[in-house]
């Protein structure tokens, strides 16, 4: 009995999905995926907003990982870089790349300068760490709950999973607007997954 192989990445993506790049760099990261061994597992929501929170962050392997994927799916995921990083000739490639340039100091704060991307922009799916560090901390960031609360976008989880080598589109959350509620439930849902480094992980009681 033949059993089917699972593919790489999914053969169908929503036309929703904010895309950039070409025929060669979706071929080069997909060509680098194969080489790592790693695939996608799970269907991306038909969503043209979106925070995108990708957990558990346990090491620097994690981007090395996931760079590739967005080459191959042709994903613009967009990014938070402080404002001063946007300079010739940087600045047009940044934010070609998907990079928002952020001023920490603004009134109002991050979530809405944010928020005010997302209004600007027909597509936008925002990609954060929430952990906000490789290493073990007791709490996540909830910056990227404020700016889903300021944006009215729901909450992407995606995960990296190490023992099965798998990027795993977990599900959609639509944030109830209590922060600690929010906060429970999403990392409740990442909690199943393993990072590289499971040490560096958050414990989801000391989470509670």
């Amino acid at each position: 009995m033949t059993v089917a192989k699972k593919p790489t990445i999914p053969a169908q993506l929503p036309e929703e999905m904010p895309r950039v790049g070409n025929w060669f760099t979706k071929n080069f990261g997909l060509m680098i995926v194969k080489l790592l061994g790693w695939r996608i597992e799970g269907e991306f929501p038909p969503e043209k907003k979106l925070m995108v929170a990708l957990a558990p962050h346990t090491s620097n392997w994690d981007f090395i990982v996931a760079m590739p994927f967005i080459m191959a799916l042709r994903l613009k995921a967009s990014w938070l870089m402080k404002k001063e990083a946007f300079f010739f000739p940087f600045k047009g490639l940044f934010m070609w790349l998907g990079g928002i340039p952020t001023d920490r100091g603004a009134a109002g704060g991050m979530a809405k300068q944010v928020a005010s991307q997302f209004r600007q922009n027909e597509k936008m799916w925002v990609a954060i760490t929430p952990e906000g560090t490789r290493k073990k901390t007791a709490r996540w960031k909830n910056g990227f709950l404020r700016i889903a609360y300021a944006a009215n976008v729901p909450v992407l989880l995606i995960a990296w999973d190490f023992p099965s080598k798998c990027i795993c589109v977990d599900s959609v959350y639509r944030p109830t607007g209590d922060l600690e509620t929010d906060m429970r439930e999403i990392q409740r849902r990442f909690h199943k997954y393993q990072g590289r480094n499971p040490g560096n992980q958050t414990d989801l009681n000391e989470a509670a």
